[in-house]
């Protein structure tokens, strides 16, 4: 139905002019782009935190596992716009951030409205996305590997790049490509952390459904998000297999 109604006009007639105006505008292309970058970092922020944070985990007991998980999940348990609200107090010129940058004589950077703020925001909702699939990958590796490759003289450091980031880049994979796909597909997050300065896809496609009323436009532009998302999955996914990551849930 959504590419059914991308090629129709607004009266039903069939039409290419839905996307031939999206690829000619070069603001839709900004926004595109922007979203695409809004995404990447936002998978890169939850790697960077959620890695080191999934082999901390490794080695707890059940008991410290199961509470620290209930600690990482307990923002997917709190409704999206309380979230951004939350991040908003957080983040704004009054809030504690600013106040604590005003205590030691510094004049607190702006971090409402731009792309920061919706990359903490996002990043505080997708971690709990990436951490789960790396914490399954490291589960499988057999503990016996890294003591074997200590005994044959490698170092602590070696032992790491060379055993556990390899054999944990399934899980690597499938936390990045689901933190990629549900960031550039969000709209409450970025529309409220990002006020009007943040406009991702999301946002026009809701404009255009609901304030213009404008729906084969809507799944244009929503269709035009779903294959370049996928294009760029699938592109990712190829390269981080070839590096060694055979079958992403394997």
């Amino acid at each position: 139905m959504l590419v059914y109604n991308s090629f129709r006009t607004q009266a039903g007639d069939p039409t290419l002019h839905n996307y031939t105006r999206f690829l000619g505008d070069s603001f839709y292309r900004d926004v595109l782009w922007h979203t695409l970058w809004i995404g990447a970092l936002t998978t890169l922020g939850c790697l960077v935190v959620g890695y080191p944070f999934a082999v901390y985990l490794r080695g707890r007991s059940p008991r410290a596992r199961n509470y620290l998980s209930l600690v990482l999940l307990s923002p997917l348990l709190i409704s999206m716009v309380t979230r951004a609200y939350g991040w908003l107090v957080l983040l704004g010129p009054k809030g504690p951030i600013a106040d604590g940058f005003h205590a030691v004589g510094l004049d607190a950077p702006k971090m409402l409205y731009n792309d920061t703020a919706v990359v903490i925001g996002m990043v505080h909702v997708m971690l709990a996305y990436m951490v789960l699939p790396l914490m399954g990958s490291l589960d499988r590796i057999d503990p016996a590997l890294t003591p074997a490759a200590k005994g044959l003289g490698a170092s602590g450091w070696t032992c790491f790049w060379r055993i556990t980031v390899p054999l944990s880049l399934p899980g690597m994979l499938a936390g990045s490509l689901i933190v990629f796909s549900l960031t550039v597909s969000s709209f409450v997050t970025p529309a409220i952390l990002g006020g009007p300065t943040v406009k991702l896809m999301p946002y026009f496609v809701y404009t255009e459904a609901t304030t213009n009323l404008n729906w084969p436009y809507a799944a244009a532009i929503g269709f035009v998000l779903i294959v370049v998302t996928t294009i760029l999955t699938a592109v990712y996914a190829r390269l981080l297999r070839g590096r060694g990551g055979k079958e992403v849930f394997a």
